[in-house]
C-alpha cells in the first residue's frame, strides 16, 4: 500500500493473542516477511500490506544480530531516551522519497511474538529506529508526518 492509502493513515485494530498461539496468522508473517524481502526493506507493517492488524516484521539479519524476533504483535514502545539523533529513512509506502528523522537513540518496547509469547526488551540504534518506525506505522504515523 501506498501513500494516500487510508489505512495507512490510521491506528491499526490490536491482534487477538489466542489466534496468534492457534497459528492463524502464520500465513501472513510468512508473506509480509517475503514481502519486505522482495522490496528491500527492513521492516514492513501489516498496514502496508493492506491489513488492519497490530503486527510488523523486520529484518531476519538485523533481528538475528541482536537476538531478537522477527516479529512483532501489538507493540508498545514503553520508554524513550530523551537523548536522539537524525537519521535519513525512507519508507515502502512513499517510494522515492528520504527524510531526516529524529528519533530516540534507546527505547523500551514490549510486544507478543509469533508464539504468543509477551516478550520486552531494550533495543539502541538502528534496530531502536527500526521498531519506532515500524511502530508509528501501526498508529498512523508515516515518515512525512515526523518530517514536518
Amino acid at each position: 500500500m501506498k501513500i494516500p492509502e487510508k489505512i495507512l493513515t490510521k491506528k491499526v485494530e490490536l491482534v487477538d493473542t489466542e489466534k496468534v498461539k492457534k497459528g492463524e496468522y502464520d500465513s501472513l508473517f510468512s508473506d509480509m516477511k517475503k514481502a519486505m524481502k522482495e522490496n528491500s526493506g527492513i521492516g514492513l507493517a501489516a498496514n502496508q500490506v493492506g491489513k488492519d492488524l497490530a503486527i510488523f516484521v523486520i529484518d531476519e539479519e538485523i533481528a538475528r544480530e541482536n537476538k531478537v524476533p522477527e516479529i512483532y504483535i501489538n507493540p508498545e514502545v514503553t520508554e524513550y531516551s530523551r537523548d536522539k539523533d537524525e537519521m535519513e529513512e525512507g519508507c515502502l509506502s512513499i517510494p522515492e522519497y528520504y527524510a531526516p528523522i529524529h528519533r530516540s537513540k534507546k527505547i523500551k518496547i514490549k510486544a507478543v511474538d509469533e508464539k504468543g509469547n509477551k516478550i520486552k526488551f531494550k533495543a539502541k540504534g538502528l534496530l531502536a529506529r527500526i521498531l519506532q518506525h515500524e511502530t508509528d506505522h501501526l498508529n498512523g504515523t508515516t515518515i512525512k508526518d515526523r518530517a514536518q
